[in-house]
Order: C-alpha cells, then sequence, then structure tokens
C-alpha cells in the first residue's frame, strides 16, 4: 500500500476519532462532574482530547516521512 493512502487513512481515523470524543454523549458526563481545583470538569476533558488529537496528528505526520 502507498504510503500516502496509510497516511490519509491514519489521519482520517485519527478525525473521526477525535469527533466521536469531542461530540457524543460521553462529553455530558462531564459536565455532572465537580470542579478539580476551580477548574470544570468538562474544559479539562474538551482540552485534554484537543491536545491528544493535535499531538497525534503530528506524530502521524511526522511518522509518515521517514
Amino acid at each position: 500500500m502507498p504510503r500516502a493512502t496509510l497516511l490519509r487513512q491514519r489521519l482520517l481515523t485519527l478525525f473521526l476519532a477525535a469527533m466521536l470524543l469531542l461530540f457524543s454523549p460521553l462529553v455530558l458526563q462531564f459536565e455532572a462532574l465537580e470542579r478539580w481545583r476551580g477548574i470544570p470538569a468538562l474544559l479539562l476533558y474538551l482540552y485534554g482530547v484537543w491536545a491528544t488529537v493535535i499531538g497525534l496528528a503530528a506524530w502521524v505526520a511526522t511518522r509518515g516521512r521517514e
């Protein structure tokens, strides 16, 4: 399989996983949780997922060049 196709498949999978984590009923579970050191759990979850997706996208993109 060509590397470009494999890279596209990995990035598409990452995109779909991110959409599932950011726009699913799972997010509503974090609304009911208490604050952690004054920061709402929902914000921690959303920023954590966002940062993880960016990190994984960078890792997948640089790994594809090798």
